[in-house]
């Protein structure tokens, strides 16, 4: 640690979260006192990371001796034994580390972290949020990446010096193709601006870790109520397909019970029509009236390397769509249920079977060849809609609309997070990064590695808006984000391109 005031920035983070005293509460008292205590075995990893060390113990020990001759002395590095000073040894961090880590281990260890781990690392994350300054968004972008154990895959026998880890599958470089991999799964939830709003710097408020045998979308929705038992409001919340995909119970169906709105990407599998309630279409998480053109119900996402003509077209035809849509009347009660009502009744379409819509102006779309025998959904102004319609793919903007691609563009900043800890040039956490078995010992670590991944982003935000605040002064725009020169369509669109062959 080269820097006095990033030091004093870690401890700072490390005493606004509590989590020293609380673990040296759950350590065994020895026959004589330790000379390393919590605080100066979690500032010495967040010290070896800060510096782009690995999460090696040997670097933690490195770490604390890089300290001023002051700082080692008052944070018990150098003690004053009966023969005089003490230089902390090697063995001694790592009894103390270990100690640490069969506090925080579950009894009967199965992939998961016990929930004493999940409130150790719950508030080292929400410490350093509040400290670095909370950002005034609710919204959160949830993904997860692959972190690979340091041990060897089991023998045949079944054996292996990590039981904890399993194997899982992760993408490659190749689009369409996975590869196996030994360990598990690594989630985080970022801060996220707000929709429509200015930029946030975008922190990581929270991470699980979790063996690859169990699933990832119902491993974070215990995160997520912690979340909302320490009081924080959870707004919109981003994911992927990955999370949208699995069964509502798992993860759609609680996360709106803790008061989420979710903005997420649909699986091919879920798109389109997929079957009717009281004779409305249910597509893509929304009911429809049942003469609504077909071809509308086969609107896709935008390619990436759509034009602005292509986007304007699809919008379009998002738009003309959402005129048939079944409007919310109610909020949803207690129960999970709510009133839809019909489109012409709420003055969007010309309906036959609702001769008061037939007044509206030719503007609006009209119902040419309505149901013979008028459904539910037609002969009512309204229909009463449960909980298990849509449950899994009901979310806050209509797919794929305008609205949807700008909100869910947020969910990149999840994307970010990891980049940051992939990055070769600072903490890679790749195979060897940490070469601790286990959940528990990991989890530390990659705790701390996000919070010095907090640090930077915060510190990269406040230098950008101090930059745009001066530009601004001199009258000049703010600096723009540097984008790909190379497009993604046309590879080969640069100054040293081959010359097209033409027939």
């Amino acid at each position: 640690m080269s820097d006095a005031g990033e030091l004093r920035r870690l401890e700072e983070i490390l005493d606004a979260s509590g989590v020293s005293e609380r673990i040296e509460m759950l350590l065994p008292i020895g026959v004589r006192p330790r000379q390393l205590t919590v605080r100066t075995l979690l500032i010495g990893m967040l010290a070896t990371l800060s510096d782009g060390r690995p999460a090696h113990l040997s670097r933690v020990h490195r770490a604390l001796f890089c300290l001023g001759e002051a700082d080692k002395r008052r944070l018990g590095v150098i003690a004053q034994w009966k023969t005089g000073p003490h230089e902390l040894t090697y063995r001694q961090l790592e009894r103390t580390f270990g100690l640490v880590v069969k506090a925080l281990s579950a009894q009967h260890p199965d992939g998961k972290p016990c929930q004493t781990l999940s409130e150790i690392v719950d508030c080292l994350l929400e410490a350093s949020v509040k400290v670095l300054g909370c950002p005034q968004s609710s919204s959160l972008a949830i993904d997860w990446s692959n972190y690979e154990s340091f041990a060897r895959p089991p023998h045949k026998d079944g054996r292996c010096a990590d039981p904890e880890a399993a194997w899982g599958h992760r993408n490659t470089n190749h689009p369409g193709q996975s590869e196996t991999f030994f360990g598990y799964y690594l989630q985080a939830a970022t801060i996220v601006s707000e929709d429509g709003s200015g930029d946030v710097p975008e922190l990581v408020r929270r991470i699980t870790l979790s063996s690859c045998k169990h699933d990832p979308p119902a491993q974070i929705v215990p995160m997520l109520q912690r979340i909302a038992a320490d009081g924080i409001d959870l707004g919109d919340l981003l994911a992927d397909s990955g999370y949208s995909y699995r069964a509502p119970e798992s993860f759609a169906a609680p996360a709106r019970a803790l008061g989420a709105e979710l903005v997420m990407d649909l699986h091919p599998n879920d798109r389109g029509m997929k079957g009717t309630h009281q004779g409305a279409i249910l597509c893509n998480g929304n009911l429809y009236c049942p003469a609504t053109p077909k071809t509308l119900f086969e609107l896709c996402p935008p390619a990436p390397a759509a034009t602005k003509q292509e986007l304007q077209i699809h919008d379009q035809k998002t738009e003309e769509l959402s005129r048939y849509k079944l409007g919310a009347l109610t909020t949803i009660d207690q129960d999970g249920y709510h009133r839809a009502i019909c489109p012409a009744a709420a003055g969007k379409i010309r309906c036959p079977h609702k001769p008061e819509s037939m007044a509206l102006s030719h503007a609006h779309p009209t119902i040419l060849s309505p149901p013979e025998n008028a459904p539910v959904c037609c002969a009512q102004k309204t229909i009463t809609v449960p909980p298990n319609v849509a449950a899994k793919t009901t979310q806050k903007h209509d797919y794929p609309s305008q609205a949807h691609r700008h909100s869910y563009a947020r969910r990149s900043a999840a994307e970010r997070s990891f980049s940051h800890l992939h990055d070769p040039a600072s903490n890679d956490i790749k195979r060897g990064w940490s070469r601790l078995i286990g959940l528990t010992p990991n989890t530390l670590f990659l705790a701390s590695a996000f919070i010095i991944t907090n640090i930077r982003v915060a510190d990269a935000f406040t230098a950008r808006q101090a930059e745009n605040q001066q530009r601004a002064a001199h009258g000049l725009p703010p600096k723009r984000r540097r984008r790909r020169r190379r497009t993604l369509h046309n590879p080969t669109s640069h100054a040293n391109a081959p010359p097209a062959i033409t027939t």
